[in-house]
């Protein structure tokens, strides 16, 4: 059996939410720079990479970050709260639905998300794996693009206004 290595790389995205039955700030409307850490596992190609970074970066930036990045993510994701534990619960669905087919050799090993500099949330595959038979309440692996969704919502009144106010 050949050597299995863990590969990561670290993304950043912009993002505005709020959580819902939550008694505190984080029930208003705010947003994140959230840090992501994605860790994939596998064996050596002939030329000794598991995967390219570039690769990696690739794969985020067309499969996430222009899903997630500068939006409102419970107009993106709305069949869940937008919590950092469902994010990462997300963002495994999503991959199995939308990543794998293109890329059937590369699955994430693990995901981190943090929400603040000192905050985060890890899922592991196994557990990803694990919980999926269970948890009836995991977020499906879609994300939706509501016509004009931006990092805020329609009338909340920010965010850009029309005529460029």
């Amino acid at each position: 059996m050949p050597v299995m290595l863990e590969v990561t790389k670290i993304f950043t995205f912009d993002a505005a939410h709020r959580i819902a039955e939550y008694v505190g700030k984080c029930h208003e409307l705010h947003g994140h720079t959230y840090r992501v850490e994605l860790t994939v596992r596998g064996p050596r190609d002939r030329r000794g990479i598991v995967v390219d970074f570039t690769d990696l970066k690739a794969i985020f930036k067309e499969f996430y970050e222009r899903v997630l990045d500068h939006r409102y993510l419970n107009e993106v994701i709305p069949t869940a709260n937008t919590t950092a534990e469902n994010l990462a619960v997300w963002f495994f669905n999503y991959w199995d639905r939308h990543v794998r087919p293109r890329y059937p050799h590369l699955f994430p090993e693990r995901i981190r998300i943090w929400e603040t500099p000192t905050s985060y949330v890890t899922l592991t595959r196994a557990d990803w794996e694990a919980g999926r038979e269970d948890d009836g309440r995991w977020p499906e692996g879609e994300a939706r693009f509501p016509e004009g969704a931006g990092c805020f919502p329609p009338g909340t009144g920010t965010g850009p206004r029309p005529g460029g106010g």
